[in-house]
């Protein structure tokens, strides 16, 4: 009798506590990238995206304990979709600037970016914004590259054309329609290599800048929580093998595919938390 009392109210407290287990699991993180923009995210054979980002963000949830869905749209729907609460956090490579960080709460960064030109094979070089007057530049709509190419336009009396994706600015290159195509270094190196028609060309050293993932203003936490996972990839090489299994080469040692900044967010930036913390790796 004992035993079958004690039975049954085990069964009921298990009873009781599954509901509560069920409502302790989060809900999966909700993100976005630009699915056109190789080799960071770019359609898969077979179907669904892979990329550097991909890899990436799926290790962060998994070290968050916490499902994830991607989804693959144009950049410039990201940034709004995640002030609207479509996203938690935007997975895309994301150039922290003073403007962007005045609005969104970034992550420290995970890789640097310097703006560079591609152009197509046989085309004379570029030396400097002034080669381009009378020229037409095809960027990605809705980046950082878009706004300085309009500033600089003006300024040397060149053309501007925003494209929807980065694929269409480069073609936009091939075919004549523009002269140079201006995005990450990342980009047009690895587009350049697989295409014999597009060279990458003039790096604009001073553009170097963090890519990093953005949350809102109101969610410190998700943003710790990213970063401290981030931070552990860098700490145990993790994120130097992605880098080296996308970008095919070893990440400088000044690279932050392996430097731990600290403080959270980007240091010198708005919103950057100078607060030191302890990093926890555990499993």
């Amino acid at each position: 009798m004992m035993q079958r009392r004690l039975a049954a109210i085990a069964l009921a407290t298990f009873l009781c506590a599954a509901p509560a287990l069920a409502q302790d699991k989060l809900p999966p993180l909700k993100t976005g990238v630009d699915g056109t923009f190789a080799p960071h995210a770019m359609p898969k054979m077979g179907g669904g995206i892979e990329g550097f980002q991909i890899d990436l963000f799926n290790e962060v949830a998994k070290r968050m304990h916490r499902d994830i869905t991607i989804d693959a749209v144009s950049f410039s729907t990201l940034i709004p979709g995640m002030q609207a609460g479509r996203y938690d956090f935007i997975a895309a490579p994301t150039t922290v600037t003073k403007e962007r960080a005045e609005n969104m709460l970034f992550t420290s960064g995970y890789l640097w970016t310097s703006f560079q030109f591609g152009i197509k094979k046989g085309s004379a070089p570029i030396k400097g914004w002034e080669d381009l007057k009378g020229k037409a530049v095809a960027v990605n709509k809705g980046t950082p590259y878009e706004t300085l190419s309009k500033q600089m336009g003006e300024k040397y009396g060149f053309t501007v054309q925003a494209y929807d994706n980065q694929p269409d600015a480069v073609q936009a290159v091939l075919s004549g329609r523009a002269y140079a195509t201006l995005v990450g270094n990342t980009s047009i190196v690895y587009a350049a290599s697989k295409n014999p028609m597009l060279v990458a060309d003039l790096v604009l050293k001073d553009t170097r800048a963090h890519w990093a993932a953005p949350t809102r203003k109101d969610d410190p936490k998700l943003r710790a929580q990213l970063q401290d996972a981030m931070d552990c990839m860098k700490k145990d090489g993790t994120m130097a093998k992605l880098f080296e299994k996308w970008f095919g080469q070893k990440p400088d040692a000044d690279d932050l595919a392996v430097v731990i900044t600290p403080g959270y967010g980007v240091p010198g930036m708005p919103g950057y938390d100078p607060t030191p913390h302890e990093l926890h790796c555990g499993g």
